[in-house]
């Protein structure tokens, strides 16, 4: 018999083919699901995935395996969600966004810590891309979204810092600057910086996409990107470099990308927002939660305070 994690690392694997990216839909280490994989193998008796240094991929009896679960884990998902639904219809729902993947273990294990809080108020977690991020709490399509600071929007309540982490640039390997231990913004000077599509001054402060250096000189322009994703194979084909946070280094280590830590710069804060006009008791609820939800996971991670290192 699977075990939920069992099952669920399985399949997303097996669609996958990437530890990395697996990790990233679960919202766990690349390690707990390497241990995962092998922790069923060993169950099973025989590999299910044949892997190399480049590639994974499923071995005859992981494809048949694949074939004979996957229908019947997508009738449990339809099942579950007919339940939800019916329940959804006589509680409240609280609609939570996240951008990133350390967001996301804050958002999942606050909605847990909710749901034992508020038993009557139903926790839709969902990720957004950083593009759309703000659009998506303004739609109404979230009441609440865990993202990065700054924000410069004045139709935003900033809720408590959850977590804070090192400021980075991740740079192209093969840059002269991937081989320095250290950067300062002054660097920002010698590679093209890549920019949000579709980010307004408004919404975003410029410390994200800084225009000049500390010390007046431009800071030229790379692609623009809409996902995370798109900004890594941007940076990784040598396109140009992004400002992120130290999370980063957990959840998507590539070989064709170094991150650098900033000496000069702040931290990157971390918190819930949401819209001024849709401020509630829930809302401020949750905002509480998600702090109480970062300190578990970051105990959970052995650290010792809520700064990622």
């Amino acid at each position: 018999m699977f075990e939920r994690l069992e099952l669920e690392a399985f399949l997303t694997l097996a669609e996958e083919l990437h530890f990395g990216r697996t990790a990233e839909r679960l919202h766990v280490t690349t390690g707990r699901v390497s241990q995962t994989i092998k922790q069923l193998e060993r169950r099973v008796g025989a590999d299910l995935f044949e892997r190399t240094n480049r590639s994974v991929r499923l071995t005859p009896l992981g494809l048949r395996l694949y074939e004979d679960v996957r229908p019947a884990y997508e009738q449990l998902r339809t099942a579950m969600d007919r339940a939800v639904a019916a329940v959804r219809r006589a509680r409240s729902t609280l609609r939570v966004g996240y951008v990133g993947a350390a967001a996301g273990q804050v958002v999942h294990r606050a909605a847990d810590l909710f749901a034992r809080q508020e038993p009557d108020c139903l926790v839709r977690a969902r990720e957004t891309q950083v593009a759309e991020a703000l659009q998506r709490l303004r739609a109404g399509d979230v009441d609440v979204l865990v993202t990065s600071l700054p924000l410069a929007a004045s139709d935003i309540t900033v809720g408590p810092v959850v977590f804070s982490e090192a400021r980075m640039l991740a740079v192209p390997s093969r840059h002269p600057l991937s081989g320095r231990t250290a950067v300062v913004m002054e660097d920002l000077g010698d590679i093209p910086l890549l920019r949000l599509a579709g980010a307004s001054p408004g919404d975003w402060p410029s410390d994200r996409w800084p225009e000049r250096t500390p010390e007046g000189r431009p800071v030229r322009s790379g692609p623009r990107f809409e996902t995370f994703q798109e900004a890594l194979h941007l940076v990784g084909s040598g396109s140009g470099a992004v400002i992120v946070g130290a999370q980063v280094t957990r959840f998507y280590g590539r070989p064709d990308i170094t991150y650098i830590p900033f000496s000069d710069a702040p931290s990157v804060d971390w918190a819930p927002v949401w819209l001024k006009s849709g401020t509630t008791p829930l809302v401020r609820a949750f905002a509480r939660t998600a702090r109480e939800a970062a300190d578990q996971v970051h105990r959970d991670s052995q650290v010792t305070d809520r700064r990622v290192p």
